[in-house]
């Protein structure tokens, strides 16, 4: 007899997303099986290098935001980005980044100003993913399958059949569940299966990447350490990340528009270029980790009970840190909505507020990183020819190139738009009340109460984040205790949908909570708000759990 495994939920891929992912759901006691094809501790390829704000407050509310905080660079390793002439060569400019043992109390310059108690981290996955892995080891409600493969799947209406092999025995076994998500990456054999389609633009640009040991190379420059040193020159440009801060590092030679294949240049003659070192220097490449940017964005996120996250769905070149970030934010938007639907009070049609939320934001954010990744490439290609000269023209250029730079990569290295901006103005579970969302850029964003929207963080009097204190649930704030919320807290009870009233008690919150009741999504964003609870509260909660037909209408206080 074939054997069969039985799970709520089947993720299929192990990477950042798919463990986070896992991770929650489990947390809201939902049952998860996770298959991986890589074997326990493998290390993934040296990837992402940043960690976003809004993804530290998903970490801190999985309890591991202290452990990666802890993991990476030494603590006081500079976060700078610095600009150069090489990486060993003349300082063009630099964004300052508080190091992480400072990285909470640090004030002024441009990236301490996040309102949230997370702010990022940089950190690679080749150190963020072990922990995430071991963290989610010990949740209650996960097993994680290494060595497993999923190489087909059917649905029906009660649930998903996988096909599953143990890569180690070649054995074959069936899963059985009640939905599954591919977060395989790239490559989706997910995707592929639910007949979901990548559109966009191919080729952006062509980056011959490697990551490499040498450790005498911070003995060559008289430069102040950073975390990511972008080389500008005539002859090669490139950007250069400290792994480990001590002797590893990933250096990514940006190919220009004519250069069409990653071996039309000669990796060495680039690395020496863009490092600016003699044929006397010796380094070790530890893999080369060349790809390729693309735009491109799924059609659709889900077939039925099978869904689709993170690279799976969209790819696009990782300016800002948003590729495994925007893949972290699709879990965590899809989990509460799944969990809500297994624990019963959610509808099978809160299920569509998934693609209905997520592929409109996947477009606004991979259309930033496109329009800031042409912006780089002109600057990259149009290097003045007399930037290294040692005269009063060459010193000229070096500021004038300089401050460019600088101007045009804080918006994203200091992204609080693409964070904390970004709005749901297309979910069939928001009652929106006729007020447009605020816009908002890539560094710039407007903290607002505006259903769809981020719900804006406050510190509480009593020094508590008010993330912290919000429940798992949704979370009525209010701001007028002379307010009732009994309506919409025995509407939520007769459906069974997890609310908790809080009395927001913060000097910070005078200014962007004007409307006494603000009701918060388990994922932060504003679901209602009113000066008082709707007369049809039934209606607004039946709303937001999916089961009224004219969902989207909104319901008035």
């Amino acid at each position: 007899m074939k054997e069969e495994l039985t799970a709520q939920v089947l993720i299929v891929g192990g990477g950042p997303v798919g463990l986070t992912l896992a991770m929650d759901l489990a947390q809201r006691g939902i049952d998860v099986l996770l298959a991986e094809t890589r074997e326990r501790g493998e290390p993934p390829s040296v990837k992402c290098n940043h960690t976003s704000a809004r993804s530290m407050e998903v970490f801190r509310r999985l309890g591991v935001a202290e452990a990666l905080r802890n993991a990476g660079l030494p603590a006081d390793y500079p976060n700078d980005v610095a600009y150069r002439t090489t990486f060993t060569g003349t300082e063009l400019s630099r964004i300052p980044i508080p190091a992480r043992d400072v990285r909470y109390s640090a004030t002024g310059g441009p990236d301490t100003w996040w309102p949230t108690p997370e702010p990022p981290h940089r950190i690679n996955q080749i150190f963020l993913e072990p922990v995430l892995f071991e963290h989610a080891l010990a949740q209650p409600n996960l097993r994680i399958l290494n060595r497993t493969r999923i190489d087909e799947f059917v649905q029906d209406e009660q649930g998903v059949t996988a096909q599953a092999v143990d890569l180690e025995s070649d054995r074959r076994f069936t899963v059985r569940s009640q939905y599954m998500i591919g977060c395989d990456g790239g490559k989706s054999a997910v995707r592929k299966a639910i007949g979901a389609k990548l559109s966009g633009t191919a080729v952006v640009g062509r980056v011959q990447s490697t990551y490499f040991r040498a450790p005498d190379l911070y003995q060559r420059t008289g430069n102040q350490r950073a975390w990511a040193t972008f080389s500008i020159n005539p002859r090669r440009s490139g950007n250069v990340y400290a792994i480990d801060g001590r002797e590893t590092f990933l250096l990514h030679n940006y190919l220009k528009s004519d250069e069409t294949d990653f071996d039309s240049v000669d990796r060495d003659w680039a690395i020496r270029e863009i490092l600016g070192v003699g044929a006397d220097f010796q380094y070790e490449i530890l893999s080369k980790e060349d790809w390729v940017g693309r735009r491109l964005v799924a059609d659709k996120f889900r077939d039925r009970r099978v869904f689709i996250c993170g690279d799976a769905a969209h790819l696009w070149i990782p300016m800002a840190g948003y590729g495994m970030n925007a893949g972290i934010a699709d879990a965590m938007n899809l989990s509460w909505l799944l969990a809500a639907r297994l624990q019963g009070w959610g509808t099978e049609a809160i299920l569509s507020a998934y693609e209905a939320e997520r592929l409109p934001i996947t477009e606004q954010v991979s259309n930033f990183a496109m329009k800031h990744a042409i912006a780089l490439q002109a600057k990259r290609e149009g290097v003045p020819a007399h930037l290294e000269d040692d005269d009063s023209c060459g010193e000229a250029t070096r500021r004038e190139v300089g401050q460019s730079l600088y101007d045009l990569n804080v918006k994203q290295y200091c992204c609080g738009g693409l964070n904390f901006g970004y709005f749901y103005d297309q979910s069939p579970i928001i009652a929106y009340d006729g007020t447009p969302q605020p816009g908002y850029t890539m560094d710039q964003f407007t903290p607002s109460t505006v259903p769809g929207c981020r719900t804006p963080h406050v510190w509480l009097d009593d020094g508590r984040s008010l993330y912290d204190a919000m429940g798992a649930g949704y979370t009525l704030l209010r701001t007028d205790p002379a307010v009732s919320t009994a309506p919409l807290e025995e509407a939520a009870a007769a459906r069974g949908v997890p609310l908790k009233v809080m009395d927001v008690q913060s000097t910070e919150a005078r200014g962007l909570y004007r409307h006494a009741l603000v009701l918060s999504r388990p994922d932060q964003h504003v679901a209602w708000r009113g000066i008082r609870c709707p007369e049809d509260s039934l209606g607004l909660i039946d709303q937001l759990r999916g089961a009224r037909q004219d969902a989207g209408a909104g319901v008035g206080a």
